[in-house]
């Protein structure tokens, strides 16, 4: 187990938007920064990450926390694991204290394929690097290719022998369980005798964005026609191929600092890339570009430069894959090399300068680069060129912003020497017919869901105005506790002609004792049993510390209770993801006026109560109205005496502050 020590070092130096920032492109909102939900797929950024209270919160998921869970909730750490990268990431040195046989056994099964896999890229790079096959064999290709020992080791790269089981029988003289080897595709199994995967092939390890080994490549270097070139691990818990780019995890920093990902296809020209000096490019490990691929750039940049090898037949399949990239609303550049070249080679004999030099002068705007392939094929037969169009066209279809639709259509009306008006018109009929899919498509879902609605109509939900007020109380505590405001308390007094009178009184309370005090005074206990664990939690907490730190109090509390506690705290954070005042729309923060806020949600607390208590003794008088019942009648007017009494003093707290 990791030393209680270091998991509070780790706290007190971690910054929340440094980790996301890793991950996510986040941007300056205020005091706050905002970027696109890791989370879901979206085009309006909805993830909020503060600086200041050290958390985050993803409003289109209702996910938040702080640098810890985001880790376990993205990359599916556990929570040690979390701890761990973080002590990696800034450099601190990690005490452990003995792990418990049962801590052992309780060792979560993606936990075990995970460090299969890392064992295993160690393994295979030590057989690269120290043993006589693996230098003669392995260490030779990759020297060849122009790989240097610092490129080798940066990117892990390694050499699985020739023999049929070596890697099988290390890991399991190191401990590692045959399951593991099996669910990860390392080991093949077979009755007699099980055998490694990756026999005789060098090893390209593929990481996740935070470094994590899920899967490997690799490439035979004999020339036997039975075997595949390039072979993957398959499909397993910790390994999808569609949702995972080569280089991710080398490239990540880069993409977000440049804003622009260079895309291309195999493993070696992303590393020759790296060693020229370009950093921000990724693979799609000769798979077909996916969406999920997609997604993963776009979390870091909105802009694509998709780099093609030179000739033309892989160039038109290729380029299927860019229709998915602007249904994305990403920016797409295109980059093709001279004929008998791809990035690797390219890169290979290529001086940074001129290589950046010519990825700058030879990318172009896909539709042009579109163009110009498809108009050598059509040349001048009008049918081709009528069907070009029309391709064209589509592509512009993808586009989800309508002016950026809009200036692609005049493009290629140029560059096509066609009417505007008839692409547009093209256009039009393509969302209509896209528009009439989805509508039928929803109609048929509508059925279904009236079928659902008409079911369950008398058992929708109606808005509990408890576990709101109490749900204020928290958020109050959390925000403001520890905060010292000018309380007005409303007093009642008979004059001397016996008439009763309101008189206030001015007095300085801090929040969290003037709530304490209020809910004391009239004996009341939060129903909500989560929200009365954190009351009497913060509450004890306010009293131990001298300075209340929100990252801390998240430490100390169980994962459900941290899981409300971020979704409590991060609500006001909506109102800057609108910008309002950039739209001279300026909202009343809660902030501006805490002891208004505290006393409006006291008194409404109080009214709600009182009121709730009148509508029993009603219900009781309903239920037996041959009883005496003067003395509920005498009960409900003194309460309803009250309850107006809540009401002046409501209506003068909030006629003061506003």
């Amino acid at each position: 187990m990791i030393a209680q020590t270091t998991v509070d070092t780790v706290f007190e130096t971690a910054r929340v938007e440094e980790v996301i920032g890793d991950f996510v492109q986040l941007k300056r909102a205020g005091s706050n920064f905002k970027g696109l939900s890791p989370f879901s797929d979206e085009r309006t950024p909805s993830f909020m990450v503060s600086p200041v209270k050290q958390i985050w919160k993803d409003f289109s998921t209702g996910k938040g926390g702080n640098a810890v869970a985001f880790l376990m909730e993205h990359e599916h750490f556990t929570y040690p694991e979390a701890i761990k990268y973080l002590a990696k990431k800034y450099n601190i040195e990690i005490e452990e204290t003995q792990q418990t046989d049962l801590e052992k056994a309780n060792t979560d099964l993606r936990e075990s394929m995970y460090l299969v896999s890392e064992f295993a890229a160690k393994y295979f790079q030590d057989v690269l690097l120290n043993s006589e096959e693996g230098k003669a064999i392995g260490l030779t290709y990759f020297k060849e290719r122009g790989f240097t020992n610092e490129t080798i080791k940066k990117f892990s790269l390694g050499y699985s022998p020739e023999t049929w089981d070596a890697f099988t029988k290390e890991a399991l003289g190191k401990g590692y369980k045959m399951e593991f080897l099996e669910s990860t595709g390392l080991t093949i199994p077979r009755e007699d005798r099980p055998f490694d995967r990756f026999k005789g092939r060098v090893m390209f390890p593929i990481q996740s964005m935070s470094g994590r080994v899920l899967g490997f490549g690799g490439r035979i270097l004999t020339n036997d026609k039975k075997a595949a070139k390039y072979l993957n691990s398959p499909e397993s818990d910790i390994y999808h191929k569609s949702k995972v780019l080569y280089g991710i995890y080398q490239a990540k920093q880069a993409i977000a600092k440049q804003n622009n990902c260079f895309l291309v296809e195999g493993y070696t020209d992303v590393i020759q890339f790296h060693q020229a000096g370009i950093e921000n490019v990724v693979a799609s490990s000769g798979t077909a570009l996916t969406p999920d691929q997609i997604r993963l750039i776009n979390r870091l940049t909105k802009n694509i430069t998709v780099l093609f090898d030179g000739d033309a037949a892989g160039l038109r399949a290729s380029i299927r894959g860019i229709d998915l990239i602007l249904e994305e609303g990403m920016n797409v550049k295109v980059c093709s090399f001279p004929d008998g070249e791809d990035p690797d080679s390219f890169a290979k004999k290529t001086s940074y300068d001129d290589l950046v030099r010519y990825l700058d002068e030879n990318a172009k705007d896909f539709i042009q680069f579109k163009a110009s392939l498809l108009m050598k094929e059509a040349q001048n037969d009008p049918v081709k060129k009528a069907d070009l169009i029309r391709d064209m066209v589509t592509s512009i279809s993808k586009i989800p912003d309508r002016i950026q639709r809009e200036i692609y259509i005049q493009e290629c009306a140029r560059i096509m020497d066609i009417s505007e008006q008839v692409l547009v018109s093209t256009l039009a009929q393509l969302v209509q017919k896209e528009i009439t899919e989805i509508g039928k498509k929803q109609k048929q879902e509508q059925k279904a869901f009236e079928i659902v609605k008409n079911e369950s109509a008398a058992e929708s939900p109606k808005i509990d105005i408890l576990y709101s007020l109490e749900r204020k109380i928290i958020e109050i505590l959390l925000l403001y506790g520890n905060k010292t405001e000018l309380f007005e308390d409303v007093l009642l007094k008979t004059n001397e002609d016996g008439i009763v009178e309101m008189y206030t009184e001015k007095k300085e309370y801090k929040v969290v004792d003037r709530i304490y005090l209020s809910l004391q005074e009239d004996e009341v206990e939060l129903s909500n049993e989560m929200f009365r664990n954190i009351f009497s939690d913060l509450v004890a907490y306010y009293n131990q510390v001298e300075h209340f730190s929100l990252e801390s109090y998240l430490m100390r509390i169980p994962p459900d209770l941290a899981q409300e506690v971020t979704d409590i705290i991060m609500e006001d954070e909506q109102l800057v993801m609108h910008n309002w005042e950039g739209q001279n729309i300026f909202p009343k923060y809660k902030s501006d006026s805490i002891s208004q806020y505290v006393s409006e949600t006291i008194l409404s607390l109080r009214w709600y109560l009182v009121g709730s208590i009148i509508e029993e003794l009603k219900s009781s008088i309903q239920s037996d109205v041959n009883a005496d019942n003067t003395e509920l009648l005498m009960m409900i007017m003194d309460y309803s005496k009250l309850v107006n009494t809540f009401s002046q003093k409501l209506g003068r707290v909030m006629s003061r502050y506003h």
